[in-house]
């Protein structure tokens, strides 16, 4: 410890309570202890530190080591001792029990004070810095999960890639060289010990072949998706069928290259048959609702879980009729979705709302995509009941959205007043919680923070059912 040089000169007018009042102002605790360890005198540099602390009955007068926990107890006998013996101060960190069930942390350090035998013992509030390691720590160990999750899923891709009996092939959409190869595909294009990897995907058919398979990559560019085509290989001549998808992964963009022996063209066709009856047999007994229409939004088919969504008794009430008749705002959602697919030619999980024939309303999330050449044939719709995820009517107020993106759900749905209204309340709760859990429950301190009076905070704590409001002052 580097001491004053000169004390005597730089503190000859300092008197007690100056001596005081600075000792409050660079500690958060601070107490005046005798030898046997009773409290004498302490000060608290803030009220509501001294109310959490002290619970209503002052230190003064009892003993120190019963104000701190029973794990605390050693730390504070050899703060005591080692202030007796003069030996230099050392910082202990002491745990204060509170009647919430909290502990306080608090880190003290001790010395006498001149020749009494008093001792004088000096702490600060470490729970600002407890925050800080508590949200350090769960933000390791989340980190921790989700590198372990991002492992196993790898691992699981790993075993699948290579078990498949489907051969695939990874290709870098820049260079067109393999990227990846699953023990099929090497089987197919060049036996058990063949090096697949780094070469080019072209290289591996005839030149023929290779101009039909640049064009169905140019085309996978432009449009993400393309027709299967017949390829030769370039040592065997054996023909086979090629089939891609273009997807992207972090900053690169590849191809799935698919490949599978080309049967007769007799024996696909009825080999196909069985999975089209299959796949048919499918959609009629999907639990989401499932509609294909004309470009202009007219029904042409609907399978009989989306006949329930909209009470309908038969599939003939649904045939010809536009499907905006049932689904979100007429003449608005529908609009918007016809707009995005014939620009995409998809749209994922576009949230609106399904109206049943005789009043009911369902909260529904739809999924859609271009069919037919050029994506002008016809529209096909998924439609899933998302209510029970999404829970009650937020329009009646019986919960309060906690998001943004709940929020964005309910536009079309109320109005902008209300959502407005339903804006600010989100909002205002939010900083609400923050507060208090930056203070640490203390509701004084929140209220500073937020520039409300303590009564204000109160009312908006009942409001929104925050905390337990039963020990407080009703207004």
């Amino acid at each position: 410890m580097k001491a004053f040089f000169a004390p005597q000169t730089s503190f000859s007018g300092l008197d007690a309570e100056a001596a005081g009042a600075l000792i409050t102002a660079v500690t958060d605790v601070a107490l005046i202890v005798d030898a046997q360890g009773i409290i004498r005198d302490r000060s608290f540099q803030t009220e509501e530190l001294a109310e959490e602390l002290e619970q209503g009955s002052s230190w003064i007068g009892r003993a120190w080591i019963d104000t701190v926990s029973i794990d605390s107890h050693a730390k504070v006998r050899a703060i005591l001792k080692d202030a007796e013996a003069g030996a230099p101060g050392r910082n202990r960190h002491v745990n204060h029990t509170t009647l919430s069930g909290a502990d306080v942390p608090i880190v003290y350090s001790a010395m006498r004070v001149g020749n009494s035998r008093d001792i004088i013992i000096c702490g600060r509030d470490l729970r600002s810095i407890s925050t800080l390691q508590r949200r350090l720590l769960d933000a390791q160990h989340s980190m921790e999960r989700d590198y372990t999750r991002l492992r196993q899923v790898e691992t699981r891709y790993r075993l699948l890639f290579q078990m498949s009996p489907e051969a695939v092939l990874i290709v870098d959409a820049v260079t067109q060289r393999v990227v990846e190869a699953n023990a099929a595909a090497t089987r197919i294009l060049e036996g058990p010990n063949a090096r697949l990897i780094d070469r080019s995907f072209t290289d591996l058919f005839n030149a023929e072949s290779q101009l039909a398979l640049q064009a169905l990559l140019a085309g996978m560019r432009v449009a993400a998706r393309g027709e299967e085509i017949r390829a030769r290989l370039a040592d065997s001549q054996r023909e086979i069928l090629v089939s891609a998808a273009l997807f992207r992964q972090e900053n690169a963009t590849f191809f799935l290259i698919r490949l599978a022996g080309a049967p007769a063209e007799g024996r696909r066709e009825v080999a196909a048959t069985p999975a089209r009856a299959g796949f048919a047999q499918m959609v009629e007994h999907a639990p989401d609702g499932i509609v294909l229409t004309t470009p202009d939004g007219l029904i042409l088919a609907a399978n009989p879980a989306f006949l329930d969504m909209a009470e309908l008794a038969g599939e003939e009430q649904a045939r010809g009729e536009p499907l905006d008749r049932w689904l979100g705002r007429p003449g608005v959602d529908l609009d918007v979705l016809m707009a995005n697919l014939r620009q995409r030619g998809a749209v994922r999980l576009f949230a609106t709302s399904l109206r049943g024939e005789f009043g009911a309303k369902l909260d529904v999330e739809l999924s859609a995509a271009a069919l037919g050449e050029g994506g002008a044939a016809a529209f096909g719709f998924t439609i899933r009941n998302v209510g029970r995820r999404l829970g009650n009517d937020r329009r009646a107020g019986l919960e309060m959205p906690r998001s943004v993106e709940q929020l964005t759900e309910l536009i079309g749905r109320v109005s902008l007043k209300e959502l407005v209204r339903e804006s600010t309340d989100m909002i205002e709760r939010l900083c609400i919680e923050a507060a208090l859990e930056v203070t640490g429950d203390n509701r004084a301190s929140a209220a500073e923070m937020l520039g409300l009076s303590r009564q204000s905070l109160y009312v908006k704590l009942r409001r929104y059912g925050l905390g337990d409001l039963d020990d407080e002052p009703k207004i």
